[in-house]
This record gives structure tokens, sequence and C-alpha cells, in this order.
């Protein structure tokens, strides 16, 4: 299997910062299969993309949603296996179990594990500010995954403000995985929020965010990787980038032993 430390509890991942080919899906594939060979030329174990990374965050098209496995997933499922990694980022997919009256997608955030794993969590928040909420349908559960002994715990761009959801998990978490269409003009509140979430909980939080433009939006990127303790790993800002760092549950271990802060939560 290619990428990654072999040894169990560690993981290498990498935040790919990308632009998207508004609501084409075949062109955002042929973009991203590339990127995705470059991170794991650098040792990937685990390869993020954004949030609705083959379309864009296109609030206002009815014509977006795609069936449980269906193109995007399929492109995670064979990138995964292509490369003997981990692949993930979100995309809309209308669930099996949608209701006739009501085929709005989900915000799913895929991840596809090498073996034709896929672990999806529904993003639960959709952005109501944007309209997310008139054209995707809420999740209602979280998902936590763990590769190579490292206990991964999903969520979507608008979810990092919702601080109490992240620390319902914090205990059975070692890194926060937080794929974003986050833009330009709030840039500062992204930044911050992946340290606070960080810092609160004593994990690792990875923010991928797209940049380039898109309906009628800007976008920065400011993707970073955070360690336990608040400290950036890997940053960038304007323009396409491969973020790497190694994570490490030993370390999460050590920072909670070190700095018993959440068993003084009540």
């Amino acid at each position: 299997m290619n990428g990654g430390s072999s040894e169990i509890g560690r993981l290498r991942i990498a935040a790919v910062q990308h632009d998207i080919v508004w609501c084409d899906r075949e062109a955002n594939f042929a973009h991203l299969a590339p990127l995705i060979a470059g991170a794991v030329g650098c040792g990937a174990g685990l390869v993020l993309l954004s949030e609705t990374f083959s379309t864009g965050f296109a609030t206002d098209r009815d014509d977006l949603g795609e069936p449980h496995g269906g193109p995007s997933s399929r492109f995670l499922s064979e990138q995964a296996a292509l490369h003997g990694v981990w692949v993930g980022g979100s995309c809309p997919e209308v669930g099996p179990d949608a209701p006739f009256d009501d085929r709005r997608p989900f915000n799913s955030f895929v991840l596809a594990g090498p073996r034709g794993e896929q672990h999806r969590y529904r993003k639960i928040h959709p952005f109501s500010f944007g309209g997310e909420d008139k054209h995707f349908r809420a999740g209602d559960g979280f998902v936590q995954v763990t590769v190579n002994g490292v206990r991964l715990t999903l969520f979507v761009c608008y979810d990092l403000r919702f601080a109490d959801e992240f620390w319902q998990l914090a205990e059975s978490t070692d890194v926060y995985l937080v794929p974003a269409n986050w833009p330009e003009a709030r840039r500062a509140h992204w930044m911050t929020l992946l340290q606070a979430r960080a810092i609160e909980n004593q994990a690792y939080v990875v923010g991928c965010n797209r940049v380039g433009t898109g309906g009628g939006l800007v976008y920065s990127g400011d993707s970073r990787i955070v360690d336990p303790l608040g400290e950036l790993l890997a940053t960038a800002s304007y323009g396409e980038s491969i973020l790497l760092a190694d994570v490490s549950a030993a370390r999460v271990a050590e920072v909670r032993d070190r700095f018993r802060f959440l068993q003084d939560r009540r």
C-alpha cells in the first residue's frame, strides 16, 4: 500500500487546497487526479479534498444531486484504490431513503478507503445564510472512522461554528476533518475557529478549503492543519497547494494527559 506511515497510531494527512470548475464534475475529476497523485507521492495516507469538490457550492440548483454511490463518490473510491490510500471530500448525494416528495441531496462527506470502504457523514448544519437549507437536506448523525489506529471525526464547513458538537466527540477523536467552501469575506472566522476547535478539544484539526471564484464569491483557501495545542503544522492562503502533516494518536493522548482540561468540563 502506498502513502502514509505503517506504524499504527500515525498517519500522514494531505489537505489539497484546490480550485473548482463550477458545476462541471468531469473537469474537476481531471484536475484533481494529478493533485491527489502528488499528495500520495509526498507520502500521504489520507488525502482530503474540499467541500463540494466536484461541483462547487451551488445552492441555487436543483439538478446537481447524485445517487448514493454516484460519480463523485466513485471518483473518490477509484482514486483510493489506485493509490492505496484514503481519499475524502463532500458532494451532493440524494440518499436511498429520500422521500418521493423531497429529493434534495445531502451535503455528504464521503471518505473512501483503498479496499472499497465508504463512510458517509451528512452535513448536519446546512448554511441557511447562503440558502443551502433550501436545496440540501440536513443530516442527523455523527460519523467517526479509525484509520491506522488514528480516530477521525468528520464534519463539513459551517459545522465548524457549532462547538458543542465537536465537544461531544472529543474523547473519541484524534483528528477532526473539515472540508469547506468558506468565502474570503469571513476568512478570519475560518482560521480562528479551526484553531479554537483544536485547542478546546486537544485534537488535530484539518481544514481544507477551496480557492478561486464560484457563484459570485471569492475563496482565499487558508487551509491549515492544527495540532492538539493549537500550533499550525501547515498553512496556505491563495493558490492551489498541498498541505502535509503527520498526526499521531499518541501525541493527542500525551497532550490530554499533561493538560487535563477535558475532564473538567461540566
